[in-house]
């Protein structure tokens, strides 16, 4: 997200604390999809948390949660679009040595349209770079990779 926010102007750190805590209450509505944004939404408003972190952590569950918001934004549609990416990125690294430096926009590329692999990864969420953020697929995953591969150590892969 950071990367993103760098490549549309946009204050990088606000963008990166989304990313990092989209998925924060995952461990407790794993079980109740339907809940998922709500608590870590609560619980940054209970700090005050920045509302464009609040709406991009919403817009990101607009398709299973109801009542959340369709993204209407670059940050928006980048957490959306990225949440994806992100779980397809990882999945090529582990098949290739579970090593990030062995990922290359090939090899991800290539996986893409695998429906077997990595079944859970909604590609046509990820392809909506295209459409919603004006980046083609190709620079997206450029984008990613290199951004996830330059904090490998942190990830673990």
């Amino acid at each position: 997200m950071r990367s993103l926010a760098h490549k549309f102007g946009e204050d990088e750190d606000v963008w990166g604390l989304a990313g990092l805590l989209h998925d924060a209450d995952y461990e407790e509505t794993k079980t109740t999809p339907k809940l998922h944004t709500r608590k870590v939404v609560s619980w940054l408003q209970e700090e005050h948390a920045d509302q464009r972190i609040i709406n991009a952590i919403l817009a990101h569950g607009w398709k299973f949660v109801e009542g959340n918001p369709q993204p209407s934004n670059s940050m928006e549609w980048s957490l959306y679009t990225c949440d994806e990416l992100t779980g397809l990125i990882v999945a090529v690294a582990l098949v290739k040595g579970k090593e990030l430096t062995n990922v290359s926009v090939e090899s991800v590329l290539k996986k893409f349209p695998q429906k077997a692999f990595a079944a859970g990864v909604d590609r046509k969420q990820i392809a909506l770079c295209e459409e919603k953020l004006g980046i083609p697929l190709a620079d997206f995953v450029a984008i990613a990779l290199t951004a996830m591969q330059s904090i490998h150590g942190d990830l673990g892969l």
